[in-house]
Order: C-alpha cells, then sequence, then structure tokens
C-alpha cells in the first residue's frame, strides 16, 4: 500500500524444481503474529476457519490504536487448487480509510469490485482455473512448497491478472516460541516492491513475511505461537 492498499499481495513463488506431492489437507489453525505495519507496532493474528459445505474462510486482522488492517477470502478446494469465492479488505492508517469487496463468480467465470476502487479496476475481469486473489496466495505458498509443486501463480486482484513469481534464496533458522526450525526464504522483486516469505514445513502459513516498498520495510509480520 504506498500507502499499504493491499499488503499481501506480493506473497507468490517461482517454479522450484521438486518431486510433486499430494497437497496437504486443510486444517482450521489460528496464528498469532508480531506486526510492524507502516512503522506501527501491533499484534497480528491470521486465521483459518471451516465455513459451510466444502467453503473455508482465511483472514488476516492487525490492530493497534494508529492503524487497522483486515482482510478475509471466503475460498473452496476444487481439484485440488485453492478458489476464491469472494473477499473483503479494509484499511485504516491515522484518517485515511479504505474497504473493497470482492466477488468471483466461476459459473460466469469472471470477477468483480466493488467500494473504494476505481472505475477502471471494478471489472470484470475474466477468470482462469487456477486463479487467486492475493490473500489465498499466501495461504498457498507453504501448501504448495510442502507439496512440491511449481509455484507459479496468476493473481487476479483489484481489478488486475499479474503472474507472480519468487526465487529461492535458501535455508535460514528461525526460532518460534523458543524452539529452532529450518525455514525456506524465498523473494520476489518487482520495481521498487520486494516481498521475502520464510517458510517452515510445520506450519501452513509463512512463518515470516516482510514486504519492503522503495527501499523501506511497509508491513513485517512475525509468527510468535501457532495452535
Amino acid at each position: 500500500m504506498t500507502t499499504l492498499t493491499r499488503p499481501l499481495s506480493w506473497i507468490a513463488v517461482g517454479a522450484l524444481a521438486l518431486t510433486s506431492l499430494p497437497a496437504l489437507a486443510l486444517e482450521p489453525f489460528s496464528a498469532q503474529y508480531q506486526a510492524n505495519y507502516m512503522g506501527v507496532q501491533a499484534p497480528g493474528t491470521m486465521t483459518l476457519a471451516k465455513a459451510d459445505g466444502n467453503t473455508w474462510k482465511y483472514s488476516l486482522d492487525v490492530r493497534s490504536p494508529m492503524a487497522t488492517l483486515s482482510q478475509n477470502t471466503v475460498f473452496e478446494e476444487a481439484s485440488g487448487r485453492l478458489r476464491p469465492l469472494s473477499s473483503k479488505d479494509s484499511s485504516v492508517l491515522l484518517v485515511k480509510k479504505r474497504n473493497v469487496q470482492a466477488n468471483y463468480d466461476w459459473a460466469k467465470n469472471q470477477a468483480t469490485w466493488t467500494g473504494d476502487i476505481k472505475p477502471d479496476r471494478a471489472g470484470p475481469v475474466a477468470l482462469k482455473p487456477g486463479d487467486m486473489d492475493a490473500l489465498l496466495i499466501n495461504l498457498a505458498i507453504a501448501r504448495d512448497l510442502a507439496a512440491g509443486k511449481p509455484l507459479k501463480y496468476r493473481m487476479v486482484d483489484e481489478g488486475r491478472i499479474k503472474q507472480l513469481g519468487y526465487t529461492s534464496e535458501g535455508k535460514e533458522k528461525v526460532t518460534i516460541a523458543g524452539k529452532s526450525y529450518d525455514a525456506t526464504k524465498v523473494s520476489r522483486v518487482d520495481g521498487n516492491k520486494q516481498q521475502i516469505v520464510w517458510i517452515v514445513p510445520e506450519f501452513p502459513v509463512p512463518v515470516r513475511l516482510l514486504q519492503r516498498e522503495g527501499g523501506k520495510d511497509a508491513l513485517d509480520l512475525t509468527i510468535k505461537s501457532f495452535k
């Protein structure tokens, strides 16, 4: 968001040459993070909850007296893929507010957006199998890396279509709740923006997400606990 409009829109990974394994089964979870959002320290929560039938709700919330960020995506698992159905994105930084809602209509194969969004970004945008929104790609990274799948994604988010890919930066030790883990570090650069993601096999979500814009940290999420 330069104001940070979609902080997790960078989270997607390039192909890694690994043997393909079955995708991990989805399981509900709640992860607590320490967040630094546009220079403001705040606690963050990332959750996955079962909804009706084959649908799930994946959410990120960061709240402090100075800034709040709330994102959620309702999705389903279709042919092993995570398919978005709808999403909501709201943020408040000082006095600046923003709210955007998305609808992914797979019967019509099109996505549309309403709320605080420019008319030329409201859609409709044609959907293809495998398309995801920005937040859902965050969940797919850990799942697909664990399965050894090629981690390239087509992001359809806020009226845009983007092909996203990260490169591997090797392994790095991380500490979570006093325990050391081996994390795979991947990153992506696009112009003046960079996203760095740390993945640990024992966790279904990134253990750390760092987004930088213009050489400065814009969003830094570090996991503190998981259940």
